[in-house]
């Protein structure tokens, strides 16, 4: 209050011409309630706001390096200043590092005011500064004294750095680690080599001292910081990896041309890839984009609970199936979501899903002690992976995954009359998908005996509905109507017995009930449920992959025909 109180007091004297000594207001206050100017100033600052400050009228008689602004708004003004640097922005200078150069203009470099705030304090000169100083900022500028404020140079290191970010490639010379590859059974070790990269906050620095003490203007070269960086590893570091920690296949043999191009294509990506320890994979990183250039083709893929054609269809099962060799490796996982809707090539909860556009992922640390090798290939029928490394568990230690069905959501039937069709002739036009949840369970063994049962995730699969057509055509008008008035109740039982009643010949292999290809499993008891080990995503709204191969894992029982094959059998 005796603050705001004395502002008041200052104001109303400077505008009624009253001019104290400042001494008379020193004998008033007490050392508690003397304020500084600067408090003054910040008290004063803090109920402007931006868009105020902006539209702030400087005075008249105010320059900047001896350009008049007297009248204008700050923003106005901005643009002067602005305006006054970019005769600097085509300006020619040359980063040189590593051997190499780096072309850049003054205005790659963020050349402008250091003093950045040079137009607001036009603006508010006359405002801050003690008593008497305020007093003469004032009575110089109504007597004609006019003020200039000089500009000094610098450059934007926020804009700095991002252009040294997008141009030291140019010059880097990046390290190459240390590395294996994997040749007739048999690991061969390759030497790295080391590299020259540029340090970019460093850098940034020095061009900003540069600019602001020593540049006189013209062109110049600038010598950038570089650091050397070692490659990664060693042959004694690499030559732990012996091992075979965990291995994975699944099938896809059924699958398209194109589709099995894709997986070979996002399998041979990852093929290769060495983790030191506490080292994270991301699959997404590695393997995108999903462009023709990039060795994609155009294949199935699920995209907002329906089936389209996409670049990249059935890249899931790359990380679905490396998924399954990280399980029985026991490595870490970081992030791993569940397809949006049923996928066949592996059971529920043991498939991971990709999604460029939505961000799915996953990803792996490495949570041994020794550095890890992964192996994919393909053989045309079925994709591989194999995580080799060091063994560090006892020769009796095992772990086992069990998939558990939680729920069954089955899909709605959508029956269509088609009078382009004979009577009662079925025909599944979209195939749907049955809804599930599940859970997987890691099971560790020691010698034999079960130690622990852990729920390792947890996975929902919406339903998506089917459509299927009966053909109402006939030469009885009778009949098609009766046909047409069965199919109008949406009633599985009403339609089959209006078939058998009026078309008893007609042969149908589309089933009128659907039959779940998993039904529920016997419940676990809670206090089992005690542990999660990675994240699962449960909605989906992105573009994931699916495809309807045929072959079945044999550990859960095959599922009842469910519905008409598609005129490709093996992908949607």
């Amino acid at each position: 209050m005796k603050k705001r109180f004395l502002s008041i007091l200052i104001a109303t004297m400077m505008s009624g011409g009253i001019l104290y000594p400042i001494t008379s207001f020193a004998e008033e206050s007490t050392e508690e309630t003397v304020v500084s100017d600067e408090e003054l100033a910040n008290e004063e600052a803090e109920t402007v706001t931006q868009q105020e400050e902006d539209n702030r009228v400087i005075p008249e008689g105010i320059t900047i390096e001896g350009i008049s602004v007297g009248g204008m708004t700050v923003s106005e003004a901005d643009a002067v200043v602005a305006d006054y640097f970019s005769k600097y922005d085509d300006v020619s200078f040359t980063l040189s590092a590593n051997d190499q150069t780096i072309s850049a203009t003054g205005a790659d470099l963020c050349i402008g005011a250091k003093n950045s705030d040079v137009t607001a304090k036009a603006a508010t000169y006359g405002t801050y500064g003690n008593f008497a100083e305020r007093f003469k900022a004032n009575k110089d500028l109504e007597e004609g004294r006019g003020k200039d404020f000089a500009l000094s140079i610098g450059v934007d290191k926020e804009g700095l750095i991002y252009f040294l970010n997008q141009a030291s490639s140019q010059v880097n010379d990046e390290a190459s680690d240390d590395y294996l590859t994997r040749e007739n059974g048999e690991f061969v070790f390759h030497e790295g080599t080391s590299g020259v990269v540029v340090q970019i906050e460093e850098s940034a620095s020095i061009i900003e001292d540069y600019i602001e003490n020593e540049w006189d203007g013209n062109v110049a070269t600038i010598s950038l910081a570089t650091e050397i960086k070692e490659p990664r590893g060693s042959k004694e570091e690499l030559a732990e990896i012996t091992d075979l920690l965990g291995s994975f296949d699944t099938d896809y043999s059924s699958s398209s041309a194109a589709r099995k191009n894709n997986v070979a294509n996002g399998v041979g990506f990852i093929n290769g890839t060495i983790l030191y320890p506490g080292d994270e994979f991301s699959v997404l990183n590695t393997i995108t984009p999903f462009t023709a250039e990039n060795g994609y083709m155009l294949a199935g893929s699920y995209e907002n609970g329906t089936t389209v054609e996409t670049y990249g269809g059935g890249i899931c099962q790359v990380s679905t199936t490396l998924y399954g060799a990280c399980r029985e490796a026991e490595l870490d996982i970081v992030t791993r979501s569940c397809h949006s809707m049923i996928v066949t090539y592996v059971p529920p909860s043991q498939d991971a899903a990709i999604a460029e556009s939505g961000g799915k992922d996953f990803q792996i640390r490495n949570n041994k002690n020794y550095p890890i090798y992964i192996e994919g290939y393909c053989d045309g029928n079925k994709a591989y992976f194999s995580i080799y490394g060091k063994e560090e568990d006892d020769a009796g230690h095992s772990v086992e995954y069990e998939t558990e069905i939680t729920g069954v959501n089955i899909q709605n039937t959508t029956w269509v009359a088609d009078p382009n069709v004979p009577l009662g002739k079925m025909t599944t036009t979209v195939s749907g998908h049955t809804g599930y949840t599940a859970r997987l369970w890691k099971i560790v063994y020691e010698n034999g005996e079960e130690v622990s049962r852990d729920v390792y995730n947890n996975s929902k699969y919406n339903p998506s509905n089917r459509t299927v057509t009966v053909g109402i055509a006939s030469e009885d008008p009778n009949l098609s109507y009766a046909m047409l008035q069965a199919i109008s109740t949406q009633d599985a039982t009403t339609i089959a017995n209006a078939i058998a009643t009026y078309a008893p010949g007609v042969s149908n292999s589309t089933p009128f009930v659907i039959k779940p290809k998993y039904s529920v499993t016997n419940p676990t008891t809670d206090s089992q449920t005690n542990s999660t080990t990675e994240t699962t995503t449960q909605t989906d709204s992105t573009t994931e992959d699916t495809t309807t191969d045929t072959t079945v894992d044999t550990t859960v029982a095959p599922e009842t025909t469910v519905e008409t094959p598609v005129t490709d059998n093996s992908e949607i």
